[in-house]
């Protein structure tokens, strides 16, 4: 199949397929004599686990090492399992940081009851008067792009 039908067959763009064929990822398509890519079921397996590991929020990096895994059926799975705990660890965290972030803005918002002059808006005020809370950048819990 060409790279459109890859896309429609997996709900992916074109771009992104590309993407993932330079990352590493997917592995190139054999070339067609008029030089398409030509795609097989193979492909739609594997990017359909990609996109899955996506859905989850794990990182390339994160994401290749299940490949790693998944090429060798008969190696041990402890590595995906510690993968996993890892990952779970890391959403864990960002939820915390997410409802800290959640209380700052309702705090935020407290300043400001009903509609007035924004020259008497207290979130407006406050934004500008207060020094900015401590945020922590998120984790990068594995080295490589998201």
């Amino acid at each position: 199949m060409k790279i459109g039908q890859l896309a429609t067959a997996t709900d992916t763009s074109v771009e992104t397929i590309r993407y993932y064929e330079r990352a590493g990822l997917l592995p190139a398509a054999p070339r067609t004599e008029g030089n398409y890519r030509d795609y097989a079921q193979a492909h739609v397996q594997r990017l359909s686990f990609i996109r899955h590991c996506r859905a989850l929020d794990m990182a390339l990096d994160e994401i290749r090492t299940l490949l790693q895994f998944q090429d060798a059926p008969g190696g041990d799975c402890g590595g995906v399992n510690a993968l996993l705990d890892a990952h779970i660890g890391h959403v864990a965290l960002r939820i915390r940081e997410l409802r800290a972030l959640e209380r700052q803005l309702q705090a935020l918002r407290s300043q400001c009851h009903e509609a007035q002059a924004t020259g008497d808006c207290g979130i407006l005020r406050s934004l500008a008067e207060e020094p900015a809370p401590t945020v922590q950048a998120w984790p990068r819990h594995v080295h490589g792009a998201h």
